[in-house]
């Protein structure tokens, strides 16, 4: 293996880092609603909540700048089709597995179908956001607008509270801005996980320190948590949240550069490395796993059945993936076919254009 792919495996750790995150935000809550109590798996929550959605967009990012130049239909075969590919996909399993096969409500499968083409649907959200992004980074790229214009307009939309009737506005609104940083910013976000490589001793100790203040502004300040919402103290001061979640951005980006100087969690890696495999199908055995633990296991204490709703979530894919390996079927489940690329895309089965006569 060469060493440009060694200096990045903190990116696929980062990552693993991140969906772990995402998923125990939906493991967590889920239990919570249904048992009415709150665990510790709640508090482990709260002090991520700034910088989990945060850190995952900051690190789609990263790359953008090695595509972002091409040509149009280069660019949104893999950036936006890719991901629009998947979030149809999926929302028709995840629609049909409970509207149809568990609530057994064919008009209302067919509704949220049909109104998934502009209000994402559940945890596809993030897929969605993810060519929604990819889109206006390339406007603006197209525009030539600089940087240290788009970047500050993004972070004043995240910080003002906005709300509106359409979720994928108030996504682009929160979110658009880490995804921007992450491409904007890329170099110095390297050149920061080179430095944390090269002083590591140094980076613990800032790792720690962040780890007490982070949270100090979450819990030493006025909070919520209940069984289904977590609001953290720091989100009634303006802009408290925003520095938070760079602050976290970089945090977990130190906690993976770390890490990738230990062989015990090569497993970390390939979380990341396989983070959509992950994120498009734990939604299923999560549910079904959780809804089997409490009718088993009714007085199971809240955090304990959060915790191992979560690892049942995150290994479930893991198995199907592999099953999937094995025998060669289901590909397309997480692997974009060719017939789904853009017809002059690089990898599409159809043919290019013949190349036009010479004068």
């Amino acid at each position: 293996m060469s060493e440009t792919a060694k200096r990045y495996h903190w990116v696929d750790l980062a990552t693993g880092l991140s969906i772990i995150l995402v998923v125990m935000m939906h493991a967590t809550f889920g239990v919570g609603e249904a048992t009415g109590e709150i665990g510790f798996m709640h508090y482990v929550l709260g002090f991520a909540t700034p910088f989990r959605m945060p850190e995952f967009f900051l690190i789609s990012g990263l790359f953008l700048s090695l595509v972002i130049a091409r040509p149009w239909t280069h660019y949104a075969d893999r950036r936006v089709v890719h991901y629009l590919y998947f979030y149809a996909l999926w929302a028709v399993i995840l629609i049909g597995f409970k509207h149809l096969l568990i609530d057994r409500d064919p008009a209302g499968a067919l509704a949220l179908l049909a109104g998934a083409v502009y209000e994402p649907y559940s945890i596809l959200w993030f897929i969605y956001a993810l060519a929604v992004f990819s889109l206006l980074a390339k406007i603006f790229h197209a525009l030539r607008l600089p940087h240290l214009v788009v970047f500050p307009v993004a972070a004043l939309f995240s910080i003002l509270p906005i709300a509106t009737p359409v979720s994928i506005l108030n996504y682009t609104a929160h979110y658009f801005v880490f995804f921007y940083a992450g491409y904007a910013f890329a170099p110095q976000v390297f050149r920061f996980a080179g430095a944390v490589a090269e002083h590591p001793l140094r980076a613990m100790l800032g790792l720690a320190l962040w780890a007490v203040l982070n949270t100090a502004l979450i819990f030493g300040l006025p909070h919520q948590i209940t069984p289904g919402i977590i609001v953290t103290g720091v989100s009634v001061i303006p802009g408290g949240t925003f520095v938070l979640a760079l602050a976290g951005a970089l945090a977990v980006c130190t906690a993976a550069v770390l890490l990738a100087r230990l062989p015990a969690f090569a497993w970390l890696r390939w979380i990341g490395e396989h983070s959509i495999v992950i994120y498009l199908s734990f939604v299923i055995p999560m549910g079904i796993f959780r809804t089997l633990l409490l009718a088993v296991m009714p007085a199971i204490d809240t955090g304990l059945a959060s915790l191992l709703t979560l690892i049942v979530a995150i290994v479930s894919p893991m198995i199907l993936y592999w099953i999937i390996g094995r025998i060669g079927f289901g590909k397309f489940l997480f692997e974009r076919p060719s017939w789904a690329r853009l017809p002059t895309a690089p990898g599409s089965r159809w043919p290019s254009p013949p190349p036009a006569p010479a004068e």
